[in-house]
């Protein structure tokens, strides 16, 4: 017996059904696109969240698929830098003070693996997933019919200090060996690429290789229509009640059970949870992040995302209008919001761009899984027979979710990886 519901859109969105070959917990952009490419190879699939796909952390972002940091986000190294985000002088970083005392083993281990061997290593076994980004997402917004979605103009970083560009553009040319695509532009060039953007800037690079997308949340429900289009089902469930009785997987809902033989926790900040439920002790934390949409001045256009590298946000062109994202924050995941970063860097904003009002009255805060090696974990678990994980993405979930899901399946359906998946196991934090 099926029931189908649908949305205002006309998507389908739930679908009950007793028995599949795989649960895939999370319906964000990992969860989804391990979801597809399961399916894709016969796998019957159902797919569980709290709320509808895209709507939690895969939709506040700066909309970027980002397959030119080739380098992952280390620890800073120099002392000073180190003081100013200890601090909160910074708004790149923010710190909860309450807070440091749980997550100080992590930053340890952080700022060890952000060593410059350490952090090669860790750049040359995400290369892989980074450089695969955006043909991945490509395949699959074509069979979703979302190609439209997808823009291939790049995005800008700019900078105010004469020292600062010239350290992107030592860092750039470090990426020759990638085959990454950048032009640096003086303050001229910048002018002529976005011509609203205020005088402050002394120049910028302009990484040309990246796809954006205006509306990330969006693109998430566009991959899972085609999901669901595909006899794909999906119900909203508390992912705590899964449990294994030695044989298969069982998640009880409201009104029934699902049954599987196998389990994906794809559930970004909120996979620990189950993790740890299940036995398994990770060095995980979450970094939350802010943003707020804006309508621009009439006449005021923005091309393209815009990092200002100096003043520690990001402008994003949005469907919802214009994007100012924050850098990062570390407090429990389920914390109040503090906006703080927000009002600090609006001010800046006002004046690189020409913002008028804030959309929204209240702006949308969300976390990021991170591991403090900087590489997701996507495999099996090593003492449960028919769980796999796909988490830990940390600033690059939308980057990787169409890759991971490849990967994943591949292992899952004993097909022939198309990398070597070991550098992302779980084992490896045995």
């Amino acid at each position: 017996m099926k029931t189908v519901f649908t949305t205002e859109h006309g998507v389908i969105v739930k679908s009950a059904a007793q028995q599949s070959d795989v649960i895939v917990l999370g319906a964000g952009i990992v969860g989804v696109c391990v979801a597809l490419h399961l399916q894709k190879r016969g796998k019957s699939v159902v797919l569980v969240d709290r709320k509808e796909p895209g709507e939690e952390t895969s939709y506040g972002n700066a909309g970027l698929i980002e397959c030119s940091s080739v380098m992952p986000y280390g620890a800073p190294r120099e002392l000073g830098t180190l003081l100013r985000y200890g601090l909160n002088r910074s708004a790149d970083v923010r710190f909860d003070w309450s807070y440091l005392p749980q997550i100080a083993p992590w930053l340890w281990r952080f700022w060890r693996e952000s060593a410059p061997k350490r952090l090669k290593k860790a750049a040359s076994d995400m290369w892989p997933l980074i450089s695969r980004s955006v043909a991945e997402h490509e395949a699959l917004a074509s069979e979703a019919g979302a190609t439209s979605e997808l823009h291939r103009s790049g995005w800008i970083e700019t900078f105010r200090k004469p020292g600062s560009l010239a350290k992107a553009k030592a860092a750039a040319g470090d990426l020759a060996p990638f085959g990454v695509r950048y032009e640096v532009l003086d303050a001229d060039s910048l002018r002529e690429r976005e011509p609203h953007l205020s005088n402050e800037f002394v120049g910028g690079v302009h990484w040309l290789d990246p796809a954006t997308v205006r509306d990330p949340g969006g693109l998430v429900k566009s991959y899972a229509k085609a999901f669901f289009q595909r006899g794909g089902t999906f119900h909203k469930a508390d992912a705590s009640n899964l449990v294994n009785d030695g044989i298969r997987w069982r998640l009880n809902l409201e009104s029934q059970s699902l049954f599987a033989q196998e389990v994906v926790v794809a559930l970004g900040p909120w996979a620990d949870d189950v993790a740890r439920r299940l036995g398994y002790r990770l060095p995980f934390v979450v970094k939350r992040g802010y943003h707020v949409h804006y309508s621009a001045k009439a006449g005021a256009t923005l091309n393209h995302p815009v990092f200002d590298a100096d003043g520690g946000y990001v402008l994003s062109p949005m469907r919802q209008g214009v994007r100012l994202a924050t850098g990062i924050e570390f407090a429990p995941r389920d914390s109040r919001p503090n906006f703080s970063q927000l009002d600090f860097v609006e001010p800046l904003a006002r004046r690189t761009f020409p913002l008028q009002g804030r959309i929204e009255s209240e702006p949308w805060m969300g976390s990021r899984p991170c591991l403090p090696d900087m590489r997701p974990i996507i495999g099996n678990a090593p003492r449960h027979k028919g769980l796999w994980f796909a988490f830990g993405h940390n600033h690059h979930g939308l980057t990787l979710g169409p890759v991971t899901g490849r990967l994943l399946a591949e292992m899952m359906t004993g097909r022939v990886a198309f990398t070597d998946p070991r550098p992302y196991a779980m084992d490896r934090f045995s």
